[in-house]
């Protein structure tokens, strides 16, 4: 098929989703244009590795005071400020081009922020008279993210956000599924929270996230440190800033009670200052890594996965990773929901901060089970979350809505 990928951020191994899509698609054989913006030098050179897969790239830049732009002129409507955030006139023209000149089998446009983009080119499309498909891949409800976190946060960033955005994102995301001819997510809760907020809309398709079975792997041979924690994601995103504050004020105290030389690696890039006063209070028993060349590193040698995840959408993709390296896992209910019947056996779910510790003590007192977990946990994202899998879903996705335009 030939394909349009509208990415409005450069995929990267951090934007799990659209990098592997992207990418395995291509492998697969599929022709690719992959239309997408960057922010930095550093992001605009990682787009040599999609062309060194043949993928053709059309991007643009967006800068601070694009940026800045947008989120003026959404202020005064009704949109919410995500869905303008990332809107480039420049790359809207290049699109437009693309779509006069070229019939493309199905457009696929990812996320709230890259839903202008979609709009754009249904019209677009309309205009050249082309029957192409236009797939809107929502990722997760933000309308149900920021409804959890309106109630739980403790991000004084992530309060104010929420605030703002949420009665705008409930209106536009409802009408949003309406739009397209088809939608995608990542998880069935976060269909269910579409569906109650658009009556009419589009098919809406669960695709869930895979991980990269070759890329994250256990480390052979290699011993795990015995007395070390991990948890990773980006640390600026309001929910893992509110999962890392409960992690430490609520959870490790009652680690600590009984484990004091217990250590805590709070893995990722740009750390919120919350996050940093974590490691100035506990010096001795956390550490706030900031971005790290290779997240590998860490859950290849950590005992156990914590992801104490208070609130939060679509699957988390810190808990396949880590099973992926057949590192056990203690999560909470919230973010299983997402996963396939048979996690039970790879992963500890727990809720509240006294089950959760006792969770952690028991695999820290039972080498053997972690080693069982985390087999099991290797085996569950081998047998449901493969992106070679995942990928022939999409492609039976794109010709499944081809075949009703």
């Amino acid at each position: 098929m030939n394909l349009l990928f509208v990415v409005p951020y450069v995929p990267t191994l951090i934007r799990v989703r659209p990098y592997n899509l992207v990418r395995f698609l291509a492998q697969h054989g599929h022709r690719l244009t992959l239309a997408t913006l960057w922010e930095t030098d550093e992001e605009r050179c990682a787009l040599a590795e999609f062309e060194s897969l043949g993928i053709e790239i059309v991007a643009a830049p967006l800068t601070r005071n694009r940026k800045l732009l947008n989120l003026a002129a959404a202020l005064p409507s009704t949109r919410p400020l995500q869905a303008n955030f990332c809107w480039q006139p420049k790359l809207a023209a290049k699109l437009s081009a693309l779509v006069a000149a070229r019939n493309f089998d199905a457009i696929h446009v990812e996320h709230l922020r890259g839903s202008r983009y979609a709009l754009h080119l249904k019209h677009k499309a309309q205009d050249a008279k082309r029957k192409t498909s236009i797939i809107w891949d929502s990722v997760d409800s933000i309308t149900h993210l920021f409804e959890q976190a309106a109630r739980r946060s403790q991000s004084a960033k992530g309060k104010l956000m929420t605030a703002f955005e949420l009665p705008r994102t409930r209106r536009h995301e409802g009408w949003l599924a309406a739009q397209f001819d088809h939608v995608l997510v990542t998880s069935p809760t976060d269909r269910a929270a579409l569906e109650a907020i658009s009556p009419h809309r589009a098919p809406i398709t669960v695709l869930p996230n895979g991980v990269d079975l070759n890329y994250f792997t256990p480390c052979e041979g290699a011993p795990r440190e015995p007395d070390a924690l991990v948890f990773s994601g980006k640390m600026s995103y309001h929910a893992n800033i509110t999962a890392a504050l409960h992690l430490v004020n609520d959870i490790m105290p009652r680690v600590w009670a009984q484990k004091p030389h217990i250590r805590l690696w709070i893995v990722g890039k740009d750390p919120a200052d919350e996050v940093r006063a974590l490691e100035a209070r506990h010096p001795e028993q956390v550490k706030v890594t900031g971005a790290v060349p290779d997240m590998r590193a860490y859950l290849q040698s950590a005992a156990i996965a914590v992801v104490p995840v208070v609130y939060g959408a679509g699957i988390q993709n810190k808990v396949l990773e880590a099973m992926s390296c057949a590192t056990p896992v203690v999560t909470s209910a919230r973010t299983v929901t997402s996963l396939q019947p048979g996690y039970e056996h790879a992963a500890c779910v727990a809720d509240g901060p006294e089950a959760f510790a006792h969770h952690v003590l028991c695999l820290l007192d039972d080498p053997s089970l972690r080693a069982r977990l985390g087999t099991a946990g290797r085996r569950y994202v081998e047998m449901h979350h493969d992106w070679n899998v995942i990928v022939d879903r999409l492609a039976g996705i794109y010709e499944e809505v081809m075949h009703q335009k």
